[in-house]
């Protein structure tokens, strides 16, 4: 039990969380704009067409309508963007993830779920309780490890749950079934249909994704030297995916960078750096 609790609670730099959270909170912010704008477009959809999900129906939520998607989309625009600069992390953390969930409440219940925002609706749930944290920090935080390790452990369910989905409902037909010559049909890329053709590949590449997703939960098993090179690995399928059927998983790409040591990557700092050197590169050229 112990060694469960210092696993879950294994101590990080704040400044890792400090990254992440900014991160996350961007992120919400181009789904907003970029990603996923079609969620709009629910303000003037048929109310009887509202098929609230079951959390939901629980919580007994609004048919959406004009007033509350656009209230949303506003206020989370505004408050994510605010969130991303660490500000008040439980006031601005909580509203952002509550506004967030209504948001998604509102995208998936129209007859289509995505499971690509597990994670990313973790991390939102979790980040608020990670407490103050400024870039650049070395403080260990044993709160902020138990909001990455959270976080980590919804990512590779999600992963793991997908490959027990398919065997559920597909039965063990389903690595020979004819899922992503249908796929690619439907919205396949150049790099795709010439994957296609090639006798048995596409079969192979179905066990293939059933294997790598049974077997997600040994990233946490991994050395901690190689994990990085297990995560790239990750993402190296997301983008193949991605380029042979243009499904991005966007959400739980940013998401799994819970895995990474984000703190290491402080672009303000070498901007400064660059900024600061520039002058005295430049005189002694002179």
């Amino acid at each position: 039990m112990d060694a469960a609790m210092r696993w879950l609670f294994a101590p990080v730099p704040k400044g890792r969380i400090a990254a992440f959270r900014t991160v996350v909170y961007s992120f919400v912010a181009l789904d907003l704009t970029v990603f996923t704008p079609w969620v709009r477009s629910h303000a003037n959809t048929p109310a009887e067409l509202y098929q609230p999900l079951l959390i939901g129906r629980l919580l007994h939520l609004p048919t959406p309508g004009p007033a509350l998607v656009w209230t949303v989309f506003w206020l989370l625009l505004a408050l994510s963007l605010a969130a991303a600069t660490g500000r008040a992390p439980r006031a601005l953390g909580w509203a952002v993830f509550a506004l967030y969930f209504e948001w998604m409440i509102i995208a998936m219940s129209y007859g289509k779920v995505d499971h690509d925002r597990v994670g990313l609706l973790v991390a939102l749930a979790v980040l608020p309780t990670a407490g103050l944290a400024r870039h650049g920090a070395t403080e260990m935080s044993e709160k902020g490890g138990w909001a990455l390790r959270v976080t980590q452990i919804a990512v590779i369910c999600t992963y793991f749950l997908a490959a027990i989905a398919k065997l559920r409902f597909g039965g063990i037909d389903w690595l020979t079934s004819a899922v992503l010559a249908q796929a690619i049909i439907r919205r396949g890329t150049w790099l795709a249909d010439h994957i296609a053709v090639v006798p048995g590949l596409l079969i192979a590449a179905q066990f293939g994704i059933i294997l790598f997703e049974l077997l997600s939960p040994l990233i946490f098993a991994v050395p901690q030297k190689w994990r990085n090179w297990g995560v790239a690995f990750f993402y190296s399928f997301h983008l193949m995916t991605f380029s042979m059927i243009t499904i991005s998983f966007a959400p739980h790409l940013v998401a799994m960078t819970s895995f990474l040591p984000l703190e290491k990557v402080r672009p303000i700092a070498w901007l400064r750096h660059r900024t600061a050197t520039r002058p005295a590169v430049a005189e002694s050229g002179g």
